[in-house]
C-alpha cells in the first residue's frame, strides 16, 4: 500500500470517527463503512473505509482492490481471522465475515454494479481474478 494511500485512509477514518459519520459516511451515492480487521501477520488492527452495500437487510464489502489482480490486505486479514468490527454512521458493532459462494456472489455481484456500476470496470481489470463479496454479520 502506497504512503498516499495510507495517508488518505487515515484521514478518512479520523474524520469519520470525529464527526460521528457525518464526514465520509458516503460515496457516490452508496454508504461508507469502517471495516477494522486484524492484521494476519501483526496482529494489529487495521482500520478501511470501503464501501457498504445492503440486500434484504443484509450487509456487504466488496473486496475489489480497484481491480488490482491481488485481493486487498483488509481480505486477506478476515480470511485468517473473521471476527471485525463495523461502524456506519451512529452504529458500531462486532462482526463476523463470510465470503460469499460462488452463486450467492454472482448474483450480488450484479446488484452491486446495478447500484455502482464502476465495479463492473474493476471486474475487467483483475486479470482473471474473481472479487470476492464478504458479508459483514452482526455477532
Amino acid at each position: 500500500m502506497s504512503l498516499m494511500f495510507k495517508v488518505a485512509t487515515g484521514i478518512h477514518v479520523t474524520l469519520f470517527r470525529l464527526s460521528g459519520g457525518r464526514i465520509g459516511s458516503a460515496m457516490r451515492g452508496q454508504k461508507i463503512m469502517l471495516l477494522t480487521t486484524t492484521g494476519n501477520k501483526s496482529g494489529k488492527e487495521r482500520t478501511v473505509p470501503i464501501m457498504c452495500f445492503e440486500d434484504g437487510g443484509r450487509r456487504f464489502v466488496v473486496a475489489s482492490a480497484g481491480g488490482s489482480t491481488k485481493h486487498p490486505a483488509w481480505f486477506k486479514n478476515l480470511q485468517q481471522n473473521p471476527a471485525v468490527k463495523a461502524e456506519l454512521r451512529g452504529e458500531k458493532y462486532a462482526a463476523r465475515a463470510e465470503v460469499l459462494p460462488a452463486p450467492e456472489r454472482d448474483r450480488m455481484f450484479q446488484k452491486v454494479v446495478a447500484m455502482a456500476p464502476g465495479f463492473a470496470e474493476y471486474e475487467k481489470k483483475t486479470g482473471g481474478r474473481v472479487i470476492p463479496i464478504v458479508e459483514i454479520k452482526r455477532a
